[in-house]
């Protein structure tokens, strides 16, 4: 299997990825930050690429699978689950997690410009409503789409605290509505 990881970032996921097996290409647009996934995880099945997520220079259909951690949120999304679906082979799945639009939390940092700019988030980073990006991902030509909401750990929770607080995410993710303001969405869909 050929996996895409989309913005690798420090490698902390590309980490998990290599122990699979599969043979991961992982990608970023900061130099920086792929020395530094580098040295993180050296796996023989990791190659580490300097790619443009609008950009790809891949030939089309060549990835089984193309997945992600919080990185489509800081793209033009149309753009790039295009160039996404350009690369996969027929039958390709994408596995996303991106911040959830309907987190109270979530939605304060990402509109209220002052809160956005001390958190340190870039101008034009945003969250997502899952049923217009389901839309989008139909649109696009994605297939078997499902966008979950998890997530009510906040990362500012005490370690003391999290066994406790990771339970009652659980338990709130299978209530209905409740469920809908978890803090992140995770998607998949196939080609």
């Amino acid at each position: 299997m050929t996996v895409l990881e989309l913005g690798c970032g420090t490698g902390y996921f590309t980490q998990e990825l290599a122990r699979s097996g599969a043979d991961v290409v992982a990608i970023d647009v900061s130099p920086e930050l792929l020395e530094v996934a580098r040295s993180n995880c050296s796996a023989p099945n990791v190659r580490y690429q300097i790619e443009n997520a609008y950009a790809l220079s891949y030939p089309e259909a060549v990835f089984d699978s193309v997945v992600g951690s919080s990185v489509l949120h800081h793209l033009e999304i149309a753009a790039a689950l295009r160039n996404i679906y350009r690369v996969l082979k027929p039958g390709g799945t994408i596995y996303f997690t991106e911040p959830n639009m309907l987190n109270p939390q979530i939605a304060i940092q990402k509109n209220v410009p002052l809160i956005k700019q001390k958190l340190g988030d870039s101008p034009d980073e945003t969250a997502f409503f899952r049923w217009p990006l389901r839309r989008l991902l139909e649109q696009t030509g994605y297939r078997d789409v499902r966008i979950d909401p998890f997530d009510f750990l906040h990362p500012k929770t005490p370690v003391p605290l999290i066994n406790r607080v990771n339970a009652l995410g659980r338990c709130l993710e299978n209530i209905p509505v409740i469920s809908e303001f978890a803090g992140s969405l995770y998607i998949r869909a196939v080609k």
